[in-house]
């Protein structure tokens, strides 16, 4: 039986990304699109030859819909999914799932009340390296983690082919770093293995957009571990790079090959090498995810938990560069 998957809006770069990979699944199709902008819609919806709601309820109401994928304006999350939630509609976000940790915590509560499967796009953590790195934590070679460093970045901005919309504060809450700086975020927050109580983050206006182009966060434990997350727009051969150095050793990848090299002390040689560790394949997407989740009934509460941190650090980064001081999580409205 076919899932069926309603678009809510065409406004995120990756929205037709995630219409091909329902296409292309065998288990879902595209049959309805809504978007705040109506040409853009019905754009999207003649091209897939699908129904154009200017009105989400009226999507909503559909009977046989099953399902939405979220990729609307940041600021229109928290309406829309809980809107879809209360529909009873499955839903596939890209992310940050909410701007802030409130909002998050409202559309989850929405979402468990309603005994549907909600799934985060945070492609990262399928990737290969992202689970051999993990693996190399589990086996402890690199002792207590004391530093973790994440970097993503590219030139969007200088040349010009991210869309204008994508530099509206209002609608983004925020520039390189709740866009591109999110998966350096969950993976830096991933790798340090433990919870952060604080963030301090300085963001750079290169090209004068209203929202930041160029940023760093560096986020703090209470164990004296400390993450520091990169993002920007405005940046040519900035390779993505993945730095974890531990007492006992240190993995390093993307610098710039995309390799995954570890030097550690609990080699067994007396003088430790650097070595390559061999990244595993990917696992599968997150919408191969959400689709599992919709027909065995199961919940992807690792990938909430993660999404509802990932949330909880954005707003405090984004509070700390406002206010130019560290902004603990707990000050944080829940």
């Amino acid at each position: 039986m076919s899932i069926k998957v309603g678009m809510i809006s065409y406004w995120h770069v990756h929205a037709w990304d995630y219409t091909k990979q329902a296409q292309e699944h065998g288990d879902t199709e595209i049959a309805a699109v809504w978007d705040e902008d109506p040409v853009r819609g019905k754009e999207a919806a003649e091209q897939l030859q699908v129904p154009f709601y200017e009105n989400l309820n009226e999507m909503l109401a559909l009977k046989d819909l099953d399902g939405v994928i979220v990729d609307a304006p940041t600021n229109l999350h928290r309406d829309v999914m809980i809107a879809a939630a209360k529909a009873g509609k499955h839903i596939f976000t890209e992310k940050v799932i909410a701007p802030t940790l409130k909002e998050a915590n409202e559309i989850v509560a929405e979402i468990s009340k309603q005994g549907i499967k909600l799934t985060v796009s945070l492609p990262r953590l399928n990737d290969g390296y992202t689970l051999a790195v993990q693996e190399v934590l589990n086996q402890g070679l690199l002792g207590k983690v004391t530093y973790v460093r994440v970097r993503l970045s590219h030139n969007g901005a200088i040349a010009g082919w991210l869309p204008e919309h994508f530099y509206n504060l209002e609608q983004c809450l925020g520039g390189a770093l709740i866009d591109l700086g999110c998966h350096p975020m969950y993976l830096t927050r991933l790798f340090l293995g433990e919870p952060v109580v604080g963030v301090s983050a300085c963001f750079g206006y290169v090209t004068g957009k209203e929202v930041e182009d160029n940023a760093a966060a560096t986020l703090y434990t209470e164990s004296g571990a400390i993450g520091v997350v990169e993002a920007g727009f405005v940046n040519s051969h900035s390779p993505f790079a993945i730095e974890v150095h531990g007492t006992e050793g240190t993995l390093l990848y993307g610098t710039p090959e995309e390799k995954l090299l570890l030097k550690t002390n609990r080699s067994g040689e007396e003088n430790p090498v650097w070595t390559e560790v061999p990244v595993q394949y990917n696992r599968e997407s997150a919408f191969h995810q959400w689709v599992g989740h919709i027909q065995n009934g199961t919940v992807a509460d690792g990938n909430i938990e993660t999404a509802i941190e990932l949330t909880r650090l954005m707003e405090a980064a984004n509070a700390s560069a406002k206010e130019r001081r560290v902004v603990r999580l707990d000050e944080l409205e829940s």
